[in-house]
């Protein structure tokens, strides 16, 4: 059984142009994402099916975005776990929906995770493939941010990207994070897990003491 799942674990890994360790992470931000798809759905009072659709753009919108713009096959066109990991998460949601939509911090928690997570997933994926530094900075951004901006899109909420609260912004500070370290010669896991944990951090900082950007206002609002 161990010797099956390594050997799946390394065709993903070969398909997806990631270490064995990074198709583990994509894994846990593909759920973390997908719950935070469904429980909004839910809390939107959608169907088991309309549910599913918003944790599956959720979880693989960003991921879909970069591989286009990257020139690759999007990665869930390779495996059916993605689908599968949605549909667990549609089930998770269903059998404790009441707890979590009554629990306001449980979209902050899987929402932070998945992005944090992809994020490294992105940056990690443009650099194997051989773009530099910037694009693949980029790429984790849009990797982590377009699936939330779709779920927002999807539930007709203005997306979360574009609202005050510092976002994709965590993102780039991660990816700077992560070059940085990949420049000093360490361990993609080490890039990995300090990436994550500035995401992490700046999202919960910004949170909790309202961390924003200016807000450009026009002169002339007769405009809109």
């Amino acid at each position: 059984m161990t010797d099956w799942l390594l050997r799946v674990l390394q065709d993903m890994g070969t398909t997806l142009r990631l270490p064995i360790s990074f198709v583990c992470i994509e894994f846990v931000g593909t759920m973390a994402f997908a719950i935070s798809g469904v429980r909004l759905a839910s809390a939107k009072r959608f169907d088991i099916f309309g549910a599913w659709i918003v944790g599956m753009a959720t979880a693989i919108g960003g991921g879909t975005i970069r591989d286009l713009m990257l020139g690759v096959n999007p990665f869930w066109m390779t495996n059916s776990i993605y689908f599968i990991c949605c549909g667990l998460a549609v089930l998770w949601v269903f059998l404790f929906g009441k707890h979590l939509v009554r629990q306001r911090n449980t979209l902050f928690l899987f929402d932070t995770i998945g992005l944090a997570l992809f994020n490294v997933i992105g940056i990690e994926k443009t650099l194997n493939l051989g773009f530099p530094y910037w694009t693949a900075i980029t790429m984790g951004s849009i990797t982590g941010a377009a699936g939330g901006v779709l779920r927002d899109v999807f539930i007709n909420e203005i997306p979360l990207i574009f609202r005050k609260e510092i976002y994709a912004l965590a993102c780039v500070s991660g990816g700077l994070v992560y070059i940085l370290c990949h420049k000093m010669g360490l361990t993609p896991e080490i890039n990995a897990l300090l990436s994550i944990f500035v995401v992490v951090l700046i999202r919960l900082l910004a949170v909790k003491y309202h961390w924003c950007l200016p807000i450009l206002k026009g002169e002339d609002e007769s405009i809109l």
